[in-house]
């Protein structure tokens, strides 16, 4: 671990990544500029570390002062993970490729009653629920390749036959008017307590709840569509902060922008849709350093733009791209994010894991194999519609 002291009025950083893991030089730049924002105290960077738009991604930082750049417009970004109540063996993937197709209209269920249960209001952006969104987000049929601690297994209630449901989605363009309306606010930070960051905690905390409601309307649909119920395993947010108070009895805010909270239970951490995901117990000793948070996948390894000249995706391509290693299908219309998207943009999920291990922060419960990753069933273009803005801040 890297350690980079006070220095010149900046906050120590604290960095979970090993020699071996890729950590770009423009990550820790970004960095050292969060640990110098007025009133951070601690920063702590995960092994999925890279750049982003307003600071980098995969990080935890503790401030005297919130700042809602440091949250990012995708308020509530998470992960879900879903049981179904189907054997992973009987799921018909070719079928169920089509059936995902439905994805990528509007959800026909009662909006109205979906918010009503999670305790939410109306929104302009209601529309979106059960939507997946653009870069990075993603729904993943998967099943168990590998127990690997069956007491805690067996205490999540995992069974190794039965398929999967991930999901890695947002607060679409809800929490995207949310930063924009903090911004133009023209405060860069807000002061805890204040009536700006009560009004700005008070949209966020809507914004993780229709986050999380989004990602179990994804599912649903998923389970739907492979004709089974499904059961929550494990439900995340790692664009968020919330306010703690500490041992001397300061109120602080802990962001966490790219970082999987580590004091709620089990964690999903997958890799990119070519390899395995992850399962992971956050460690009750973990040093406090780490900021209660864990790496939340892969991680980028190159930036979208230059993947359109690592990978290519003429149409003798594409059929390649649309599987993966285990014999799973990938569902991506768009040529475009198939390329940003390939396995090669993402780091080694096997070394930030094994970094979470060696540090001490987490132990493996489960690997999981991808069976079919939903992208996009059809192009931007196509669809007649734009990309969504909500994923642009950072470069996963």
């Amino acid at each position: 671990m890297g350690t980079f002291p006070n220095v010149d009025g900046r906050a120590p950083i604290h960095i979970f990544a090993s020699s071996k893991s890729w950590i770009e030089g423009n990550s820790t730049l970004q960095l050292e500029q969060v640990a110098g924002l007025p009133g951070v105290r601690s920063v702590a960077a995960m092994p999925d570390l890279h750049p982003g738009k307003y600071g980098p991604v995969g990080c935890a930082i503790l401030s005297e002062r919130i700042h809602p750049q440091l949250v990012g417009s995708d308020i509530g970004c998470g992960m879900g993970l879903f049981e179904l109540d189907i054997a992973a063996r009987k799921l018909r993937l070719d079928h169920l490729a089509e059936r995902m197709h439905a994805l990528d209209q509007p959800w026909d269920g009662s909006v109205e009653n979906a918010l009503a249960d999670a305790d939410l209001g109306a929104t302009a952006f209601d529309a979106a629920l059960g939507s997946i969104g653009g870069g990075n987000h993603f729904c993943e049929l998967q099943a168990i390749d590998e127990i690997v601690e069956p007491d805690t297994a067996a205490r999540a209630g995992l069974d190794r036959n039965l398929a999967y449901v991930l999901v890695h989605s947002g607060s679409r363009g809800l929490g995207f008017s949310i930063l924009e309306r903090a911004l133009q606010g023209g405060q860069p930070s807000l002061s805890i307590g204040s009536d700006a960051a009560n009004a700005y905690l008070a949209d966020h905390d809507r914004a993780v709840r229709w986050a999380k409601l989004n990602r179990r309307i994804i599912a649903e649909r998923t389970g739907a569509a492979a004709r089974a119920a499904l059961r929550p395993v494990s439900d995340l947010a790692h664009n968020m902060v919330e306010c703690r108070q500490d041992a001397a009895g300061d109120v602080l805010a802990l962001h966490r922008k790219g970082a999987a909270a580590a004091d709620r239970g089990l964690v999903p951490v997958p890799g990119s849709r070519g390899t395995l995901s992850y399962l992971v117990e956050p460690l009750a000793d973990m040093q406090p350093e780490a900021l209660a948070s864990l790496a939340h996948g892969a991680g980028r390894k190159y930036d979208r733009a230059s993947m359109h000249g690592r990978v290519r995706v003429k149409k003798s391509d594409v059929a390649r791209l649309e599987r993966n290693p285990f014999g799973g299908i990938v569902v991506c219309g768009d040529r475009g994010l198939l390329a940003e998207e390939a396995p090669n943009a993402y780091k080694s999920i096997e070394r930030v894991i094994a970094d979470l291990v060696e540090f001490g922060l987490a132990r493996v419960v489960a690997k999981f194999r991808p069976l079919l990753t939903f992208k996009k069933g059809q192009s931007s273009a196509a669809a007649g519609g734009k990309r969504d803005k909500s994923w642009r801040e950072d470069r996963r």
